[in-house]
């Protein structure tokens, strides 16, 4: 099959006694030609607000009885969506129209969750409100928190937030019911307030200590860092550096269109399911170390670099195309040009190692790796700049959260985007159960033979091949 636009030549209508009508083409559309039968159809076009032009194919498969075959669906628009626009060529991320960049330096993340929840930023008399609404479910259920005994201690505390998140529908039965917009929008701000707690506890019970209870005179990031950092023997000093930090982490996380975790949320939600359930859901999609743990993959990348002597000897290995290794947090997937999240979070990881003033080899390592990939050629030519995984999972060494939180706190600041997504999907008139198709390559129909009938094939197939060894 072939694709032209509706604006090519078409062929000559054949000579008929009666010829018959030929239905006007839509004036903004595509045409689709079956070149084995001469068929043709004519396919909607739509058109993005700062895109380019989309095919619509939700009739496709009916009209035509063809379907398409999209791995990974990067050339599909599975939804519409007001929330998040990209442009991976020019380097842009604006949430409803509002710069990345700018958000990250002149708001606070409660600013940015109210933002992307109801697609305007606040007035200071909403702020309030919000940062109230949200304040009063901070703590969690009691019977919830012994929840946490069920796991031994060294659980990844990802697994815990899978659990934990799951859960909350059974302690929250008054936020489940997905046709009441009131209950909506209880278990919206529920998640956004309970998500640091949840988190934080997490890595406290990881240590055998006891858990601390949040602070609601506190900013959100500031008592993200109490309940990370205090014990209860001392006072927690915060530092307004560090929770600056953690504000611009969470808000450079909180949303990124149609990603992987996004759109198992939407997968999930779509079938009705509650609205920790989906959430649960976005938290074991982000687990994956192709997605939230990324920034992790950084440090353990240093860890074999090993020493600064040795960086131009890794650049080359990752120059060579037949060597395996690469540079974590280098280039992005969408973005072709800087991502322009790290620029924000370039400065601010330098603020954070000057007011700490660590001593850590590994640290250092990062910055002259970071330094050299800036000034070589290859990298420049190839748009290969550190990315916003590169610089946060340095910061958030340096201030003391293990590797092993870093996805945790990735999946507190995208919490607030996965549930606008979730919200808007439910408005959405053209939403339906998600049900991809496949291109089936299996056996054709062949006849049942009993066991006794069933003798040796000659075909062998190792066990190794069969789960992609």
């Amino acid at each position: 099959m072939t694709q032209k636009t509706a604006a090519a030549k078409a062929p000559p209508k054949p000579e008929t006694k009666a010829p018959a009508k030929t239905p006007a083409k839509p004036a903004d559309s595509f045409t689709l030609t079956d070149n084995a039968s001469g068929k043709s159809w004519q396919l909607p076009a739509r058109t993005s607000v700062m895109g380019g032009r989309l095919i619509d194919i939700k009739r496709l498969y009916g009209d035509t009885g063809v379907l398409t075959y999209d791995p990974g669906y990067t050339s599909t628009a599975s939804c519409k969506s007001d929330i998040t626009y990209i442009d991976g060529e020019k380097g842009v991320l604006l949430h409803r129209g509002y710069s990345i960049d700018e958000l990250a330096e002149k708001s606070d993340f409660m600013e940015v969750c109210y933002l992307l929840l109801y697609g305007e930023l606040p007035t200071p008399e909403q702020k309030t409100s919000f940062e109230s609404d949200i304040r009063i479910h901070t703590l969690l259920h009691e019977q919830l928190i012994s929840f946490y005994n069920g796991f031994i201690r060294n659980a990844h505390p990802m697994s815990i937030m899978v659990g934990v998140v799951g859960a909350l529908s059974s302690f929250y039965h008054d936020s489940t019911d997905i046709t009441d917009i009131g209950a909506r929008r209880l278990a919206a701000h529920r998640l956004i307030a309970k998500m640091p707690t949840i988190g934080a506890y997490a890595y406290k019970y990881s240590l055998g200590m006891s858990f601390p209870t949040p602070h609601n005179d506190c900013s959100y990031s500031e008592n993200l860092l109490q309940m990370m950092f205090s014990n209860p023997a001392e006072k927690y000093k915060i530092d307004p550096v560090l929770a600056q930090a953690i504000d611009r982490i969470l808000i450079l996380h909180a949303d990124h269109e149609q990603n992987a975790s996004t759109s198992t949320v939407r997968l999930a939600g779509s079938s009705g399911a509650n609205p920790y359930a989906c959430i649960a859901a976005g938290i074991a999609s982000l687990w994956g170390p192709a997605h939230g743990g990324a920034n992790e993959a950084v440090l353990k990348m240093l860890d074999e670099i090993g020493s600064a002597d040795r960086i131009g000897a890794y650049i080359k290995k990752a120059q060579d195309k037949n060597d395996k290794f690469r540079l974590m947090g280098f280039g992005h997937r969408v973005y072709k040009n800087y991502d322009p999240r790290a620029r924000v979070m370039r400065d601010t990881c330098h603020e954070v190692l000057e007011v700490l003033g660590v001593e850590d080899p590994k640290l250092k390592l990062a910055m002259e790796l970071e330094r050299i990939a800036l000034e070589d050629d290859y990298f420049i030519k190839k748009k290969l700049y550190p990315n916003v995984d590169f610089y946060s999972g340095i910061i958030m060494k340096a201030m003391g959260f293990p590797t092993s939180m870093f996805t945790v706190m990735f999946a507190i600041g995208r919490t607030a985007g996965w549930i606008s997504h979730w919200k808007e999907m439910l408005r959405d008139e053209d939403s339906k159960i998600g049900r991809p198709r496949q291109l089936y390559l299996g056996a054709k129909a062949r006849e049942y033979l009993p066991l006794d009938r069933r003798g040796h094939t000659d075909k062998k197939v190792s066990w190794a091949w069969l789960w992609g060894g």
